[in-house]
């Protein structure tokens, strides 16, 4: 007896628009022999079934195993319905329900596909096409301007498809149905160059003239998917000069394009993991093992490099000419600035310096850089949330509707709440200048226009003086502040679903404390409605105020002089030889006085002294350089570390005696380092086994941004493990700062869910 048809209601969540899904449920129906029909709504895709119970089960099976590469999808449900039968299956009108209280996803931009790779070789009308995309590839977020997801509402809109183009976007068995963007040779924008004056149009003209102006050592710049970048060969000592010139970058490492894996091979250590990151379809820039050296100054003395390969039709088309297998590509901005995005700024901001701008006529509406991650364990982990994963929303397991974050100073992102759903931002940057806030304030408003946010609440850090903070209070909307570093842990809980009591480790360089002190190196108990400090390393004066976070040598006096009084001036230690003595006195005379000298139990501070003390890094060039830079060279194979104490507090003294006593009996500085970060592994495991036999608790979560430290981070996360801990740290979200805005919004929703 053959089962007989019901109608089913299917009802699938997550990240299901923009990205081919219609089309594959569509051929996926066919496939199956089902009648019905999909169509897209605000909280994702409903699909109405006529089928036996067991092929919907096959064939909810085939969508979960089969989905596009970019599709994620977080729920799935069904249930039988009456309904009107059906002839057929077919792609209906999407609903868009503007009261619903549903979040209608915003894919991220993709990495260009190998059909469309393909189709520049052998479609007639799209021969070497610079912008070729389809459903399952190309521009989303990056030239979106308002919902439904429709052509008319993107930066595409000036460009109408030809006859050939509009056959493909209405043909549901064609890789282009509904592809918003697709476009090709006779209808599409354009690429053009220009160099002094001079414009060419003809994509084959305009890839000669780079390849020439590469090969003279120049530098360029290019419109990318979310921004402008500079461009020039990675093999070229000159043309790297020229660029750190152009860019005010002295000390920091560039982001080097490689033409493939193969060569990417040639340069860097990678094992699956890495090398199933950097092929994928987001494309990121991963940090990876240095095997072979650049020019000069790429990594500028660092053994890591951050590596991406092509994600652009026009990467692809460029390398096919360029005699270089590697190029610089770093963002098209001066430091601590927001990425270019039109032509006008980037030949106002750098004409006298590049040699020529390379750019398509279709607008860049919001601004992306390239995201960056490195493997930590046996997966990776996001330092920058950027292209390809904003504004991709983190599910959680309570209401954040209409609640808005906006996050810390540094790295910053923020975050809008819809029913269960916080989406993240894009990386804004360093909330320093006024570029940077227009770029954050800018944001804001599109963010909470696309996603039909009505802010209730605003959420900010219990620091007054951040900018985002400021800006919070000028909203007059109802404020919650929340403590820099709970926020870090409740980041950490809310990406892997936790609402419950945990033991905290948070390391970083900076956040405002509850004692009116600077805090960094904590170990807390905390759920995401409150949380405890337990203890935390000691305090150090930091003479000079924020001057420490670019002159490590302040801080590395400062624990000097806490540890062995003014005596530390006669070290015979070559730190202490290259003081201007002068200058230490007065520092003394700051800390002794209390004048400008905060206290801070930061980590990163702690990563400065020692990195200073061992001649690493007497004056930082940019950002978090001396704890880097005290990473980088770590000797391998180095076991030992040196005595601690832990009272109420973790006291320092003795850790940095060792190290003193190492130097004079010139111990390498690799092996120093390596002792240095064991000693951390060693009191904080020691702290979560005290916590653990007083307070019950076995998950212990990780964040900050020293947590970023991958010798730290994996050789901590082990030893907890061996001890039974269960060990929670950031794989999706920053454990930077740049996380901070979803810790906000997870504990403004307990605090307001407990008001009430």
């Amino acid at each position: 007896m053959t089962e007989s048809k019901l109608t089913y209601q299917i009802h699938i969540k997550g990240l299901v628009q923009g990205v081919g899904f219609r089309p594959f449920i569509y051929r996926l129906a066919i496939r199956f022999g089902i009648l019905g029909t999909v169509d897209n709504r605000a909280d994702g895709v409903l699909i109405i079934a006529k089928c036996p119970l067991i092929i919907l089960k096959k064939f909810i099976l085939a969508i979960q195993n089969e989905s596009p590469k970019a599709a994620v999808i977080d729920h799935v449900d069904f249930q039988d319905i009456q309904t009107n039968a059906f002839t057929d299956f077919r792609i209906v009108k999407s609903q868009d329900n503007p009261n619903s209280k549903e979040v209608t996803e915003i894919s991220p931009d993709i990495g260009v596909c190998d059909e469309c790779l393909g189709d520049l070789k052998t479609q007639t009308h799209r021969i070497d096409y610079p912008l070729t995309n389809c459903t399952h590839c190309g521009p989303r977020f990056t030239i979106i301007k308002a919902l439904p997801y429709d052509r008319d509402l993107t930066t595409m809109k000036p460009f109408p498809m030809c006859e050939q183009c509009k056959k493909e976007y209405t043909n549901v068995l064609d890789r282009r149905f509904h592809a918003q963007p697709v476009a090709c040779n006779s209808c599409g924008p354009h690429y053009s160059l220009w160099e002094n004056g001079r414009e060419i149009h003809d994509l084959h003209k305009i890839t000669n003239r780079l390849t020439k102006l590469i090969t003279l050592d120049n530098v360029v710049a290019i419109k990318g998917m979310g921004g402008f970048h500079l461009m020039c060969d990675a093999i070229s000592k000159k043309a790297v000069k020229k660029m750190r010139h152009i860019k005010n970058r002295d000390a920091k490492p560039f982001a080097v394009m490689f033409r493939n894996i193969e060569c990417l091979k040639q340069y860097a250590e990678l094992d699956q993991i890495e090398e199933d990151a950097i092929l994928s379809w987001q494309r990121p820039i991963v940090l990876l093992k240095q095997k072979k050296q650049l020019a000069k100054g790429i990594t500028n003395g660092f053994f890591k490099i951050g590596a991406i390969l092509p994600y652009m039709p026009f990467h692809y088309l460029m390398f096919e000419q360029l005699q270089t297998d590697v190029v610089v590509l770093t963002s098209g901005n001066r430091s601590d600035e927001p990425i270019i995005i039109n032509e006008i700024e980037i030949f106002n901001e750098f004409t006298k310096d590049i040699a020529a701008v390379i750019s398509y006529n279709r607008a860049i509406h919001n601004r992306v850089d390239d995201s960056v991650m490195q493997k930590v364990g046996d997966g990776m982990q996001l330092i920058r949330r950027s292209r390809s994963y904003a504004p991709q929303s983190i599910v959680t397991k309570y209401s954040v509707d209409n609640i808005v974050s906006v996050g810390a100073e540094l790295l910053n992102t923020f975050a809008v709440g819809r029913a269960h759903r916080a989406i993240l931002s894009q990386h804004i940057g360093d909330l320093k200048n006024a570029e940077t806030l227009n770029f954050f304030e800018e944001s804001m408003g599109r963010f909470q226009d696309l996603f039909r946010v009505n802010p209730t609440t605003i959420v900010c850090d219990t620091h007054p003086d951040y900018l985002s903070s400021k800006f919070a209070r000028g909203t007059g909307l109802p404020i919650i502040e929340v403590q820099h570093h709970h926020a870090h842990i409740a980041s950490c809980m809310t990406e892997h679903s936790l609402d419950e009591k945990v033991i905290g480790i948070v390391f970083d360089g900076t956040g405002l404390g509850d004692d009116g002190n600077i805090w960094g190196g904590e170990f807390l108990i905390a759920d995401l409605a409150s949380f405890r400090r337990i203890t935390h390393f000691d305090y150090i004066p930091l003479p000079g105020g924020d001057k420490v976070t670019k002159e490590p040598w302040r801080t590395a006096v400062s624990v000097l002089y806490k540890s062995y009084g003014e005596a530390f001036m006669e070290m015979d230690i070559p730190f202490v030889k290259q003081l201007d003595k002068a200058k230490v006195h007065f520092m003394i005379q700051m800390i002794d006085k209390k004048i400008n000298s905060p206290l801070s139990s930061g980590m990163g501070r702690l990563f400065d002294a020692v990195s200073a003390l061992c001649g690493l890094t007497y004056n930082s060039a940019f950002h978090a350089e001396a704890p880097m830079r005290l990473e980088d060279v770590i000797e391998e194979g180095v076991n030992g570390s040196y005595s601690f104490e832990i009272e109420e507090i973790i006291r320092i003294d003795s850790i940095i005696k060792a190290i003193v006593n190492d130097l004079l009996a010139n111990v390498s500085v690799g092996a120093i380092a390596a002792r240095f970060h064991n000693t951390l592994v060693k009191i904080s495991v020691s702290v979560c086994k005290q916590i653990r036999n007083k307070e019950s608790l076995n998950k212990v979560v990780l964040s900050g941004g020293s947590f970023q430290n991958k010798y730290l981070s994996e050789h901590l996360m082990e030893e907890l493990k061996i001890e039974g801990f269960t060990v929670f740290n950031h794989q999706k979200i920053p454990s930077n700062d740049g996380g901070i805005s979803l810790g906000q919004i997870a504990i403004a929703s307990k605090i307001l869910e407990k008001d009430k």
